[in-house]
C-alpha cells in the first residue's frame, strides 16, 4: 500500500528568506547606534547592560534611514528578549512627539501578560516624558476611562455645549496595553477615545489573538486606523501635516515603496510568537506591508538555547508520587506544574497540598480564580514565598518571572507549540533551565515524534528513587481519600449557590410578573 503523504501548508514568498536573528550578538548600552541617553539610563536602573540578538535586530530595522519601513513578523523562542525588542524603538520614536495622542497600541491576549509587558514600557517611557495605560479590565471601565481620557477644565457659571465638550476630550497616554475584550468596550462606548492617530500596532502572540476572535478587535481595529481617502478636499491631508503636523507621525526619510492609494502615514505592525502561525489565511488578517520574518535559526520551532529537557516514565495511576519524589528532589528551586485544565490544575494542587508536611509551598494558579487572587499568588512566587505554581497553559503563555529553574509536564503536552511555551518559562534570558515531562510508557513514543519537530527527538530519561515512591505510598492513600471529601464538599456548595441564585431569580421572576 503507498504511504500517503502529509499535505504541506503552503508558504508565503516572503516567509523563505527570513532575517536570522542567532546571527546578531549581545550589544552594550553604550553602543546602541542612536539610543536616547535617557532611556539607556533607563534601561540600566532596570539592571540592563545590554541588548539580546533580537533585541538588537529589531533595533536595526526600526531606528535610523528607512526607519519602520516594513511591517515586522518576529519569530523568537520564549525568553529571548521580543517585549523589550518592540517597546525600546516605539519609545524612542515616540519621545519627539510634541501633542499627547494615542499613538501606539498593544495587544495581548491575557490580564497577567498585559500587566507583565505595561511595566516594561513604564519602566522607560516615562523617561522621555511618554504615558503608558492599562486597558484589561482589571478596574471598572469608570476607573480605567478616568486614566486614559483628560477632560477638559470647566469654569463654573459658564454654560458648555455637550458638543464642544467631547471634542475637547483628550488621551491621557501615548501608548495603551490592552485586552481585546476591554479595547472593544472603549472603542464601542468610550467618548474621546479614539485610533485616528495610531501609528504603531502591536500583536502580541500573534498566534493565539489569530485563532480565537475576541469580538471582531482586529478588523475593527484596522478599519479605524484607515484614513479616508476619498476626501472631498484632496489637498486637506498636506494642509494638516504643515499646519498640525504635530498631531500627525510623519516618517522621517521620504516616502516609502508601495503606497499608491494607501493611508500615509500608515500604521505600522509588528507581530510577535515563540510559535508564529505560518497559516496564509490566519497572516492575511493582519493586512501586513511588505512584511519581513525575523526568526531564530532555520527551524520553525525553537527552544531556549540553554534549556535541559528530560522524561521521566511513570507506572499507570501513581503519576502524583512521581512528580512529588521529583520536587522533593528539586527542593525549593522555583518549579511551574503544567496540567491539561484548569479543573485538573485545581484538583491536583490541592491534592500535593492534601500530601502534608512537604516542606515546600505550592500555590493553583489559573482562570478559574478572581484575577486579584491570582495576582497575589504571582507576586509571592516572584517573591520566594511560593516555591511551585500548578497551572493550566492558558495562564502562562509569555509569563516572565525571575529564577524558575524547572518547568514540569504534569499532563504531556498535545503539540509542540504546548510544550515550546510550556518549557519557555524557564531558560529565559540566557540562563540555564529544565523542563520534566511525566509519561506513561504508551506515550514515549508521540512524546519522541513530538519533540522531533523542534529537532530535540533524543530526550534523556530522569529518574527518581523507587524508595521515593514506596515511602510516599501511605501518604498518598490519605491524600486521596481527604480530595474526595473536599471536592464533594466544594460540589455541595457550588450546587447550594447555585439553588440560591435560581430561587431569586424566580422571586424577580414572579415579581415582575406581578407588576
Amino acid at each position: 500500500m503507498e504511504e500517503v503523504k502529509e499535505k504541506s501548508v503552503p508558504i508565503l514568498p516572503w516567509m523563505r528568506s527570513p532575517i536570522d536573528v542567532s546571527l546578531f550578538e549581545d550589544c552594550p548600552l553604550s553602543l546602541v547606534p542612536c539610543l536616547d541617553h535617557r532611556l539607556e539610563v533607563a534601561l540600566e536602573n532596570m539592571g540592563i547592560s545590554s541588548l539580546f540578538p533580537v533585541q538588537v535586530a529589531v533595533w536595526q530595522e526600526t531606528i535610523g534611514p528607512g526607519a519602520f519601513e516594513r511591517d515586522l513578523c518576529i519569530n523568537s523562542p520564549t525568553g529571548s528578549g521580543k517585549t523589550l525588542a518592540y517597546a525600546l524603538p516605539i519609545v524612542q520614536t515616540l519621545s519627539t512627539r510634541a501633542v499627547k495622542c494615542l499613538r501606539a497600541l498593544v495587544v495581548l491576549p491575557t490580564r497577567d501578560l498585559a500587566l507583565q509587558v505595561k511595566d516594561v514600557f513604564a519602566s522607560i517611557a516615562p523617561a522621555v516624558g511618554l504615558s503608558v495605560g492599562l486597558a484589561v479590565g482589571q478596574s471598572s471601565i469608570a476607573d480605567e476611562i478616568s486614566e486614559l481620557i483628560k477632560r477638559p477644565k470647566l469654569e463654573a457659571g459658564i454654560c458648555y455645549d455637550p458638543e464642544d465638550l467631547a471634542y475637547e476630550l483628550q488621551s491621557s497616554v501615548d501608548i495603551l496595553v490592552a485586552t481585546p475584550g476591554r479595547l472593544m468596550d472603549h472603542i464601542n462606548s468610550t467618548k474621546g477615545f479614539t485610533l485616528e492617530h495610531l501609528h504603531y500596532l502591536v500583536v502580541d502572540e500573534t498566534d493565539r489573538l489569530l485563532r480565537e476572535a475576541y469580538q471582531s478587535w482586529l478588523p475593527t481595529v484596522l478599519q479605524l486606523t484607515q484614513s479616508n481617502d476619498e476626501s472631498l478636499f484632496p489637498y486637506a491631508d498636506s494642509f494638516l501635516s504643515s499646519t498640525f503636523g504635530s498631531l500627525k507621525t510623519i516618517r522621517r526619510f521620504g516616502v516609502e515603496r508601495g503606497f499608491k492609494g494607501k493611508s500615509y502615514p500608515r500604521l505600522v505592525k509588528m507581530v510577535l510568537s515563540a510559535t508564529l502561525t505560518q497559516d496564509p489565511s490566519k497572516l492575511a488578517q493582519l493586512s501586513l506591508h511588505h512584511p519581513l520574518l525575523m526568526t531564530t535559526g532555520k527551524r520553525r520551532y525553537q527552544l531556549p538555547e540553554k534549556l535541559e529537557s528530560y522524561k521521566l516514565i511513570c507506572d499507570s495511576n501513581v503519576r502524583p508520587l512521581y512528580l512529588v519524589a521529583l520536587l522533593q528532589e528539586l527542593g525549593e528551586e522555583k518549579c511551574i506544574v503544567f496540567t491539561s485544565s484548569t479543573e485538573s490544575t485545581h484538583r491536583l494542587c490541592t491534592l500535593l497540598n492534601l500530601f502534608g508536611d512537604l516542606s515546600i509551598k505550592i500555590k493553583e494558579y489559573s482562570g478559574l480564580q478572581h484575577q486579584s487572587v491570582r495576582s497575589k499568588t504571582l507576586k509571592a512566587f516572584r517573591e520566594g514565598k511560593v516555591q511551585v505554581l500548578v497551572s493550566s497553559d492558558a495562564m502562562t503563555r509569555g509569563m516572565d518571572v525571575e529564577g524558575v529553574r524547572n518547568a514540569i509536564n504534569y499532563d504531556m503536552p498535545p503539540y509542540i507549540k504546548t510544550y515550546i511555551h510550556r518549557a519557555g518559562r524557564t531558560a529565559r534570558a540566557g540562563q540555564a533551565g529544565r523542563c520534566f515531562t511525566l509519561l506513561h510508557k504508551h506515550e514515549v513514543k508521540r512524546f519522541k515524534k513530538m519533540l522531533g519537530k523542534a529537532d530535540n527527538a533524543s530526550v534523556p530519561h530522569y529518574s527518581v528513587p523507587s524508595s521515593s515512591i514506596e515511602s510516599l505510598h501511605a501518604a498518598y492513600s490519605s491524600a486521596l481519600g481527604k480530595l474526595k471529601e473536599t471536592v464533594e464538599s466544594e460540589a455541595s456548595r457550588k450546587r447550594k449557590i447555585g439553588s440560591k441564585f435560581s430561587r431569586l431569580s424566580k422571586s424577580k421572576k414572579t415579581d415582575h410578573q406581578k407588576g
